[in-house]
């Protein structure tokens, strides 16, 4: 008896257990940014990972960072399509399937800091985010990401010191007013940008400042082109759950995602502007020459982007002209 009593607690405990197995939904993560070494991307998914956990409504989320998981293009499909649950994309990536998120990586529409935190409340983002809600997707966290220009060759001021070189650019805006300017564009994701520069496939790229430091670039650029108060380079990457992940789970569990969002955001307007100044510092050590661009300049590449990049997108995508307008209007 005392054996049998014994055995059917076992049984019982492994029953409790795999229930509570059971219980357990877990989230797969995916980004192309390196993981523990302080990218604010990927700590971004790692805040709402683990705030997530701590609100104990039996739901886990697996973090993949460094394109472990999917490759940088591969992600867009898989959230749209269910088979990830969580990104974070530099949302230019997916224009190729919706053409109007080109405007969230525009030279000129942004400038500053303090302009894109006016941006996110704008009607200019409520469209954008309709977009993304209607191909499949959900906006946890806003994220933008100032950039910069970087030459193996010297410095980039003006459209003629850019002319001729192989530049790797992060979407079609950037690349139509590099090209305009007399640039080749080189198309490959920002974690390949290091080896293009050390082979000599690229002598140039743009990227945000994070990957600027994350990415090492530094050790391969004679000369960056800083954001500075006259920034030509802004992108928007925000942190993305799959509206079929997302309509999934608990009540509970939703509003644990949420709330996790919002305090993931919270962390990132705090260090976006310290990217810049982080990279910065960083090229500096690494004997590398910064420099930032006048108004003079700044005015100078906008017109180049207003005949390519601008004339483009109003064009080429049915409410171009119309978001086009929308994001300069923000005061």
């Amino acid at each position: 008896m005392r054996r049998l009593s014994t055995l059917l607690t076992g049984v019982a405990v492994a029953a409790l257990f795999a229930v509570t197995a059971q219980a357990q939904t877990i989230l797969k993560a995916s980004h192309q940014f390196p993981g523990g070494k302080g990218d604010p991307r990927d700590e971004m998914v790692q805040i709402i990972a683990k705030e997530v956990k701590a609100a104990n409504v039996g739901l886990e989320i697996q973090v993949y960072p460094g394109a472990s998981l999917f490759k940088p293009n591969d992600q867009w499909n898989a959230i749209v399509g269910g088979q990830l649950d969580m990104t974070a994309l530099p949302l230019d990536y997916a224009s190729g399937k919706v053409a109007a998120f080109s405007a969230t990586l525009m030279p000129g529409l942004v400038r500053n800091h303090e302009r894109a935190a006016r941006i996110n409340a704008s009607p200019f983002m409520k469209e954008i985010k309709d977009k993304i809600d209607k191909a499949g997707a959900i906006v946890l966290a806003d994220a933008w990401l100032a950039g910069a220009i970087a030459s193996k060759k010297g410095c980039i001021r003006k459209p003629d010191d850019i002319k001729g070189q192989k530049v790797r650019s992060a979407g079609p805006t950037f690349a139509a007013m590099w090209q305009q300017a007399g640039a080749s564009i080189v198309n490959i994701p920002s974690n390949e940008v290091y080896n293009a520069l050390q082979t000599g496939v690229a002598d140039a790229t743009d990227t945000s400042s994070g990957s600027f430091v994350s990415f090492r670039v530094y050790e391969q650029v004679k000369c960056i082109t800083a954001p500075g108060e006259n920034a030509l380079w802004f992108m928007y990457e925000p942190v993305l759950m799959s509206k079929r992940s997302f309509e999934r789970l608990t009540k509970p569990q939703q509003d644990a995602v949420l709330k996790a969002g919002k305090k993931s955001e919270e962390y990132f307007n705090g260090e976006s502007k310290k990217l810049d100044d982080e990279m910065v510092a960083t090229f500096k050590k690494n004997n590398v020459e910064v420099i930032t661009l006048t108004p003079q300049e700044y005015d100078a590449w906008v017109k180049i982007a207003q005949e390519s990049s601008y004339k483009t997108f109003a064009s080429e995508v049915s409410d171009g002209q119309k978001l086009i307008d929308a994001a300069l209007a923000v005061k």
